[in-house]
C-alpha cells in the first residue's frame, strides 16, 4: 500500500508541476488562454488527490485531518471548474488565471502547513 500511495503521490505532484507551470507560462507569455497542460494538470491533481484521501487510509497516527481533506477538496473542484468551463475560449480573463495560481498555490500551502 505504501508504494501505491508513493506513486499516487508522485503523480500529484506532476500534475501540480503541469498546472502551475502551465498557468504561469501562459501568465508571462501574456498569452491568457487555458492550453493543455493547466487542463490535465487540474485532472490529474483532482484525480490523484481522491485517490490518496479515499481508500487508502489505514487508521494510523499519520492520518490527515478529514477538515483538511475537505478543505484541499474544495479547492481543487473550484480550479478544475475555473480551467475545464473556459477550456476552448480563445482568450480569457487576466484576473481568471491570477485566480487559478493562486488557488493552486493556496491548496499548496494547506497540503504543507496544516498538520
Amino acid at each position: 500500500m505504501e508504494a501505491l500511495r508513493l506513486v499516487l503521490l508522485f503523480i500529484h505532484l506532476v500534475g501540480f508541476a503541469l498546472l502551475l507551470g502551465g498557468a504561469v507560462a501562459q501568465l508571462v507569455s501574456g498569452t491568457y488562454r487555458i492550453s493543455k497542460p493547466v487542463l490535465w494538470g487540474a485532472i490529474i491533481q483532482l484525480v490523484s488527490g481522491l485517490g490518496l484521501a479515499a481508500p487508502l487510509r489505514g487508521g494510523g497516527d499519520n492520518e490527515p485531518d478529514p477538515i483538511k481533506l475537505g478543505v484541499k477538496l474544495l479547492i481543487a473542484v473550484l480550479i478544475f471548474i475555473m480551467v475545464f468551463i473556459p477550456r476552448k475560449r480563445e482568450q480569457v480573463n487576466k484576473g481568471h488565471f491570477m485566480g487559478i495560481i493562486t488557488l493552486t498555490v493556496v491548496n499548496a500551502a494547506v497540503a504543507v502547513f496544516w498538520r
